[in-house]
C-alpha cells in the first residue's frame, strides 16, 4: 500500500496509447542494438591490438554481464524518477560508449594501460546497460498496466531483436562504412537521440522545467563531444597509429581481417628500411628479409619443383625466390587478405622488393582462407611453402593444427617437400617444437633448422617430406658439402641441402646451412610436446605465453 501511495501523480498523466508503447519498445530495440555494438567493439579492438580473441571476448562478455546485474540493482532507487534517470543514463552511455574505442586505443598507444582501461570500460558500460531495462519496465507500465509476464515478454522481445540487429550491423555495416572509432561514435549519437527522444516526447509531462533544461544542456554537451570526436577521428587514428611504430607510417588500412601498416625510414647512410606489419606484428624488413626468404625457399627446391604452392606469403617475397628457377612451371599463392595482395602488386616499395613477382604469367593468386581452400583443392604440388603469421591468435592457430597439416600433406605429390615457418626456437621454443610435433602427428618426416634474421632474431623452420626416400636433388647430384644430415631430423626426414643449380644467394650457403641444422643443448627438441589440434590448440597457449615475455 505504501508503495502504491508513493507513486508520483505524474504517472497517471502519462500517455496511454498504442503509439506511446510502440515508442518505448522502439527505444528498447535501439538501446539494445547500441549496447551490443559497444560490446562487440571492445572485443574487436582487443583482437586487433592484443591478438587474443578468445581472451578478449571472455573478459569483455563476463565483465559486462556481471556489471549489468549490478546496474539493474543500482537502478532500483531511480525508479521513482524513471524518465529523468533513463535519459541521463542514455546520455552517459552514449558518451562513454561512443568514445570507448577512441579512449582504449589512446590507452594502448600512449599509456600501455590497455587491459586495466578495458576492464574499467566494460564494467562502467555494463552497469549503465543493466540499468536500462528496469527503468524501461517502469516507463512501459506507466503507459498501461499489464501483468508482469506480458510486460517482460514485450520488453525482452524488443531487446533481443535489437541485439540481433546490432550484432549483425557491427561487422557488416558499421566496420566497412565507418571503421571502429567512427562507428562507435556514430552509434553513440544514435543512442543519445533514442534515449533523449523517448523521454522528451512520450514522457515530457513527467519532467520539471529544471530537468528539461538540465537534460537539454547535457545533450548539447554530449552531442558536441561526439560530433567533435567524429570530426577529428581520422587525425586521431593517424597520430595514435604512428605512436605505435618507430618509423613513419606510409600506408595503413584496416581490412575485414586485420590492420595492415607499411612503414619506411631512411638511415643516415642512405639505406631505406621498408617494413610491413599485420595487426602490429612485423612481417618483414627490407634490410634483411632476404635472409628469411632464402632460408625458407631454397632448401625446399632441392627436388622436383615444377608445381609450387605458397600458403600465405602475400607480400610476394617468397614468391620472388621461387620464380628464380626457370623450370618452375606454375605457382599458386593462397592469401587470405586481398588488401595484402594489392599492396604487394601496386605499392612501388613492396613491388620493387618482390621483383614484381605477381606479374609473372606462371603465378596464380587466390584470395581465400588457406584452410578452406585446401579442403576443396584436388591438385598436387612438388613444393609447398607455408608462410603464415605466428600462431598467437585463434584465427592463426588453426593454421598450425594437425587438421591443417593433414590437408597440406594431401596436397603434396609423392616426393614433394614442405617448409613451415615455425617462429623462434630461442624466444618461443615451446611453440617452435610444438609445430614439429604437430607435423609429425600427420606422418610428415621433419628436419628443423634456424637462421639469424636481425629484425626477428633467430628464426626457425621445419622442412619435411612424406614417408619414402628423400627426393633426388634437382639438376643432378648436389655437392657433398651442401647436404646436411641433422641429428634432430626424424627418421626418414630429408637431408638439408641446396639445389645443385641454386641461383646466387645473398646469405645462404653451405656453411650457413650446416650452422642452421645445429641447435645448442639449451635449444634442442623439447620432449613430450603435444600436437596442436582445432579442438585443443596447444600451439596458441605456447605462442601467447612466450611472445608476451618476448
Amino acid at each position: 500500500m505504501t508503495a502504491t501511495a508513493a507513486e508520483p501523480d505524474t504517472a497517471t498523466r502519462a500517455p496511454r496509447g498504442r503509439l506511446a508503447r510502440t515508442a518505448v519498445l522502439v527505444a528498447v530495440f535501439v538501446c539494445a542494438a547500441c549496447g551490443l555494438v559497444y560490446e562487440l567493439a571492445l572485443v574487436a579492438l582487443g583482437s586487433y591490438l592484443i591478438g587474443d580473441t578468445v581472451g578478449q571476448a571472455s573478459i569483455v562478455v563476463s565483465l559486462m554481464v556481471f556489471a549489468m546485474g549490478v546496474g539493474a540493482l543500482a537502478a532500483k532507487p531511480l525508479q521513482r524518477r524513471a524518465a529523468e534517470a533513463f535519459a541521463a543514463i542514455e546520455l552517459l552511455l552514449a558518451l562513454l560508449g561512443g568514445l570507448s574505442v577512441l579512449l582504449l586505443y589512446a590507452a594502448f598507444a600512449w599509456l600501455s594501460l590497455y587491459t586495466p582501461a578495458l576492464i574499467a570500460t566494460a564494467l562502467v558500460l555494463g552497469v549503465l546497460i543493466g540499468a536500462e531495462i528496469p527503468l524501461l519496465m517502469v516507463l512501459l507500465q506507466r503507459i498501461r498496466r499489464q501483468d508482469a509476464g506480458s510486460a517482460v515478454a514485450d520488453l525482452f522481445a524488443a531487446d533481443y531483436v535489437g541485439g540481433l540487429v546490432g550484432g549483425l550491423a557491427f561487422p557488416f555495416l558499421l566496420l566497412p562504412l565507418f571503421g571502429q572509432v567512427q562507428g562507435a561514435l556514430a552509434v553513440g549519437m544514435v543512442n543519445a537521440v533514442a534515449g533523449l527522444g523517448l523521454v522528451l516526447s512520450v514522457f515530457r509531462r513527467e519532467l520539471s522545467k529544471r530537468a528539461v533544461l538540465l537534460l537539454t544542456g547535457a545533450s548539447v554537451l554530449v552531442g558536441g563531444a561526439l560530433v567533435g570526436a567524429y570530426a577529428f577521428a581520422e587525425d586521431f587514428e593517424v597520430t595514435a597509429r604512428q605512436a605505435l611504430y618507430a618509423d613513419p607510417v606510409v600506408h595503413a588500412e584496416r581490412t575485414p581481417y586485420q590492420e595492415v601498416v607499411l612503414t619506411e625510414s631512411v638511415s643516415l647512410s642512405g639505406n631505406t628500411d621498408t617494413r610491413l606489419y599485420l595487426n602490429g606484428d612485423l612481417q618483414f624488413s627490407s634490410l634483411d628479409e632476404y635472409r628469411y626468404h632464402e632460408a625458407m625457399v631454397h632448401p625446399a627446391m632441392a627436388g622436383p619443383r615444377g608445381r609450387v604452392l605458397v600458403l600465405g606469403g602475400g607480400d610476394g617475397l617468397a614468391l620472388r625466390e621461387v620464380l628464380r628457377y626457370p623450370d618452375v612451371r606454375e605457382v599458386t599463392l593462397v592469401e587470405l587478405d586481398p588488401a595484402v595482395l594489392q599492396i604487394a602488386r601496386d605499392d612501388p616499395r613492396v613491388a620493387s622488393l618482390n621483383g614484381h613477382a605477381f606479374d609473372d604469367p606462371r603465378v596464380r593468386m587466390v584470395a581465400e582462407d588457406a584452410f578452406t581452400w585446401l579442403r576443396e583443392n584436388r591438385d598436387r604440388y612438388d613444393v609447398v611453402l607455408v608462410d603464415m603469421p605466428d600462431p598467437d591468435s585463434t584465427a592463426t592457430a588453426k593454421l598450425y593444427s594437425t587438421e591443417f597439416y593433414g590437408l597440406v600433406r594431401h596436397a603434396m605429390a609423392g616426393d614433394a617437400r614442405v617448409v613451415v615457418q615455425a617462429g623462434s626456437p630461442y624466444f618461443a621454443p615451446q611453440a617452435f617444437w610444438c609445430v614439429e610435433a604437430t607435423m609429425r602427428a600427420v606422418d610428415l618426416r621433419t628436419v628443423p633448422y634456424a637462421v639469424t634474421v636481425p629484425s626477428f632474431g633467430e628464426w626457425g623452420f621445419h622442412l619435411a617430406t612424406t614417408p619414402g626416400d628423400d627426393p633426388a636433388p634437382q639438376g643432378g647430384a648436389a655437392p657433398t658439402d651442401v647436404a646436411v644430415r641433422s641429428p634432430l631430423a626424424s627418421p626418414g626426414a630429408p637431408e638439408l641441402r641446396l639445389p645443385s643449380d641454386v641461383p646466387p644467394l645473398r646469405s645462404l650457403d653451405a656453411a650457413t646451412l650446416r650452422a642452421a641444422a645445429t641447435f645448442p643443448p639449451d635449444r634442442t627438441r623439447i620432449p613430450g610436446m603435444e600436437p596442436s589440434t582445432l579442438m585443443h590448440p596447444t600451439i596458441l597457449q605456447h605462442a601467447q605465453g612466450e611472445w608476451e615475455n618476448y
